[in-house]
């Protein structure tokens, strides 16, 4: 039975004072005089005082028990909502999932059923070829025949047949063109028949895309629900490159921003493909600016995403350092010609310079310009001469920054020449080249270097 704070306050008051109440002692049979005993006043204060800190420190403790039992109340209101909110969209998760199951069941028939046209109209290509070769075989006994009778015997007998032959010829003249016109047929519904199987390809690929956005979406839930509720309310981790931003279903090129581990965000230029996403590193396609910039510049990145740029080799080394990486290096000529070519590499922090390691060889059909020294060929710029020339500063002599290891290989941080390149030999050496393509002394348009996982070359 609950008893009031006050009234369990008042008997223990009357219970504790009971001996402000005069007591009667008992004497013996001589009848001495009777002897009263009160409690002292102040005894009888300090026992109220108690009490009545007592209580108040009972309310207080009262008051902050209901304030947990709402906060409590509150956050478990909050968590029914977001388990409420998790079933719809697992729900809504499933139904996607199984929509996506009936398409790739329905894709697998359509490409069963295009691989058995394909079949037959092999059968039938094949058919038509051994019959062509039949019909050019009886054509040249005929020729030869025809060749006979206007050589061996007399020119009435020749005239009198050559009519027949030249019927003859002239129906499988006509006939060759028949079967001309149906292999030509043939080949292009066979190549309608590979555009389907690579459309097909490119909606399984898709399917395929979705359904592990799906379950990495369920994941993220799954994580999200069994957090506490501050981190229920904290952001997504942003994305440490362009590829990650691919798996996570960005597939337009263009401006984004990545942090990498250990890192602080930053922009960057996205180059998304079908296989993956690239981290545009570079970009040189107008002049717009200048690339004889110093160290710090280098370091950090100049110019402008959306144009010509530099990332800054800090951001660079930032994303690389957390994996295999490849770099991929691609430029065009004046009559917009283009060449592409693919490494394996690491980029070293500052400590090193940021030297450059090329871990395995180059893919594509150039020779590699870059340095494959096993120790790396650290960067270098005109005010921190860093390049294994001792008697020259490559920088300085070919402007720009870049991983020189002899002045002469390649260099696309050089001069833009936007006008046709200058006649003097000293000049045009300074200009954007890469040895091994169009040579030494070519400027070219258009560059690109541009950095991804090495599991995208996989998919390629």
């Amino acid at each position: 039975m609950k008893v009031p704070l006050a009234n369990l306050l008042c008997i223990t008051v009357l219970a504790s004072s009971g001996t402000s109440f005069p007591l009667e002692r008992r004497g013996a049979a001589t009848g001495k005089e009777k002897r009263v005993q009160y409690a002292a006043w102040d005894d009888v204060n300090v026992l109220a005082h108690g009490l009545l800190q007592l209580g108040q420190g009972l309310k207080e403790h009262v008051d902050k028990a209901k304030g947990q039992v709402r906060d409590i109340t509150i956050k478990m209101k909050v968590f029914n909502v977001t388990i409420s909110e998790l079933g719809k969209l697992t729900q809504r998760l499933q139904e996607d999932s199984e929509a996506l199951k009936a398409k790739a069941q329905s894709l697998e028939e359509r490409e069963n059923l295009v691989l058995n046209v394909s079949m037959d109209l092999r059968e039938k290509t094949e058919e038509l070829l051994r019959d062509r070769k039949k019909v050019h075989e009886r054509m040249n006994k005929l020729e030869e025949k025809v060749d006979g009778l206007m050589q061996g015997e007399g020119l009435e007998a020749a005239n009198g047949n050559y009519s027949d032959a030249r019927t003859i010829q002239w129906m499988l003249e006509a006939q060759n063109k028949r079967i001309d016109d149906l292999v030509e047929r043939i080949k292009q519904q066979q190549e309608k028949l590979d555009k389907q199987n690579v459309r097909i390809r490119t909606l399984q690929n898709q399917i395929h895309m979705k359904s592990e956005r799906s379950s990495l979406k369920l994941k993220e839930d799954d994580v999200h629900l069994n957090a506490s509720s501050e981190q229920r309310d904290s952001p997504v981790a942003m994305a440490s490159d362009c590829h990650e931003l691919f798996l996570r279903g960005e597939t337009t090129s263009g401006l984004y921003t990545i942090q990498p581990t250990d890192s602080e965000p930053f922009e960057v230029f996205c180059e998304m493909t079908p296989e993956g996403g690239w981290t545009v590193i570079q970009r040189r396609q107008d002049g717009s600016v200048d690339f004889n910039q110093l160290w710090q510049a280098y370091q950090t990145g100049f110019g402008s995403l959306n144009g010509e740029f530099w990332l800054g080799l800090e951001k660079i080394h930032s994303v690389s350092k957390g994996g295999n990486y490849i770099l991929k290096v691609q430029f065009s000529d004046w009559r917009d010609e283009v060449q592409t070519i693919n490494y394996p590499f690491r980029l070293n922090g500052e400590e090193s310079n940021y030297s450059l390691r090329i871990l395995g060889s180059a893919a594509g059909n150039l020779e590699s310009s870059l340095s494959t020294e096993t120790s790396g060929v650290p960067f270098s710029t005109r005010d921190k001469d860093n390049d294994q020339k001792n008697d020259l500063n490559c920088a300085k002599q070919l402007s720009g920054g870049w991983w020189f290891s002899n002045c002469g290989r390649s260099n696309l941080n050089g001069r833009y020449f936007v006008t046709p390149a200058p006649k003097q030999r000293h000049q045009r050496k300074q200009g954007v080249f890469w040895k091994t393509w169009r040579g030494r002394y070519y400027p070219l348009k258009t560059t690109t270097m541009m950095i991804a996982p090495a599991e995208i070359e996989n998919k390629s």
